[in-house]
């Protein structure tokens, strides 16, 4: 079987069938998903049509008006590229915890196989993991978010440089587009009543009739969906990559792809990006090779710890060195002290960690670097270590679009060493890497940055977003 494929049970394929079943719950799109066109191969062998479902739950952790619409702006384009496909599509909309829970068993009742998405995080970990046992048909579990199949790196990875060699040996193998399978028998299967037709123009009436969060109001910056992923791509290959490698640890620069909450919710593919990207470079005497070190080696970095850790955003997964040093350095007096409520609301007394807070609230992300230095100054300032990890991932999940996820979990744990190594020993860090202050005004702009989220704040418009 192919290395992206997991079969997760041992139930054979029913005589008898409607449809094969593509269950999409991380990789939300109709191009370069290994996983749908693994369905689309098995429909054609059973001779049935294929059909796509994406579901919207009001459960999931921290359901909000952000995450709700960032997924629904893009359930619009992904319906019309499957449809044009021959490919069925039904969106299921849970309003209400009252409402019906079990729709996805009543789909696969008809189904000759169930296929899904092989995701290290987040429900859909814990979704395939005891959804497999109930459901009468075989259930796959396909990586379509990685462009090195995870299950190609079988042991967890100590840092960047002991799976890049892994990975480079392989890139080439991988490196190629997605075949399309053409479906042999179109779906003409009516829409069930359970079906939730979306447009552009009901999304804010369908998110304000959800039970959820209605306190975190979708982002200031980012849209979702396939077509302003593909945007955002173009804008960064045509008007950003050249300055990649020497300004992307400018914040104000704005250097950077932004392509993580739409990687996130796999509106567009991290192995078409990195095509494109290549590509792109190569039409134009470019180096992408700092982007794809980046897209490929520590993001698939945060996806081999996620896939190989028993839960990614623990304590117990940190390097044997960083939990003996923090543990050493617990009770070493820490001064200010701030509340998870201090943060959240980004009233410390540094400037600067105010606005990258503020960038969350706002924007639903903040830059890469300076994330580095928010989590850092979290450390500083929590009573212990275990509570500020706890305010980290709460922040994240709660606010982040990019949050939830492997690289995010990899990310926090980063800022109490794992993938990094010991540095000279301080108080409350131990040994684990200390930013201050001085060294971010020293790198980059911070003024340039404080304004830019200080006329976001006051105005609520963010000229990024129309760029």
């Amino acid at each position: 079987m192919d290395a992206r494929v997991r079969l997760l049970n041992d139930r054979p394929e029913p005589d008898k069938a409607r449809h094969v079943l593509y269950w999409a719950q991380m990789n939300r799109r109709a191009d370069s998903n290994h996983a749908l066109e693994f369905a689309a191969a098995l429909a054609n062998r059973r001779k049935l049509p294929l059909l796509v479902y994406e579901g919207l739950t009001c459960t999931y952790p921290h359901a909000s008006d952000r995450f709700h619409q960032f997924i629904l702006e893009g359930v619009p384009e992904t319906a019309k590229r499957l449809r044009a496909r021959g490919i069925g599509y039904v969106f299921y909309l849970r309003r209400r915890k009252k409402d019906a829970n079990d729709v996805l068993y009543r789909l696969a009742n008809d189904a000759a196989g169930l296929v899904t998405d092989d995701y290290p995080a987040f429900v859909a970990a814990e979704h395939n993991s005891r959804v497999p046992d109930r459901v009468r048909v075989p259930y796959y579990a396909v990586d379509s978010s990685c462009v090195v199949p995870m299950r190609l790196l079988e042991k967890k990875e100590y840092a960047a440089y002991t799976i890049r060699p892994k990975i480079h040996r392989m890139l080439d193998e991988h490196m190629r587009p997605v075949e399309r399978i053409v479906p042999d028998l179109p779906y003409r299967g009516a829409p069930p009543e359970f079906h939730t037709e979306v447009a552009e123009e009901s999304i804010p009436a369908l998110v304000a009739s959800c039970e959820i969060d209605h306190g975190v109001k979708p982002s200031l910056s980012f849209r979702g969906g396939a077509l302003e992923a593909e945007r955002r791509l173009r804008l960064f290959l045509e008007g950003a990559l050249s300055r990649y490698e020497s300004e992307r640890n400018e914040p104000s620069s704005h250097a950077t792809s932004n392509l993580s909450p739409w990687l996130h919710f796999g509106h567009i593919s991290s192995l078409r990006v990195a095509l494109e990207t290549q590509l792109h470079a190569a039409e134009n005497g470019l180096d992408c090779g700092a982007f794809l070190e980046e897209l490929i080696v520590r993001r698939e970095l945060a996806f081999n710890h996620a896939r190989l850790a028993t839960r990614p955003n623990s304590f117990d997964e940190l390097p044997d060195w960083a939990r003996g040093t923090l543990r050493k350095h617990t009770r070493d007096r820490r001064d200010p002290i701030y509340s998870r409520d201090q943060f959240e609301e980004a009233r410390t007394h540094d400037k600067l960690w105010n606005a990258t807070q503020t960038e969350m609230l706002l924007r639903g992300k903040i830059h890469g670097y300076y994330r580095m230095y928010w989590g850092k100054k979290v450390i500083e300032w929590s009573a212990t270590p275990q509570e500020a990890l706890e305010t980290m991932v709460y922040l994240h999940d709660k606010y982040a679009l990019d949050g939830r996820d492997p690289n995010t979990y990899a990310n926090i744990l980063w800022c109490f060493g794992l993938h990094d190594r010991p540095w000279k020993e301080r108080p409350v860090f131990g040994m684990v890497r200390y930013m201050s202050l001085g060294g971010m005004q020293r790198k980059t702009r911070v003024p340039a940055y404080l304004d830019e989220i200080r006329q976001l704040e006051l105005t609520g418009e963010d000229p990024y977003r129309l760029q």
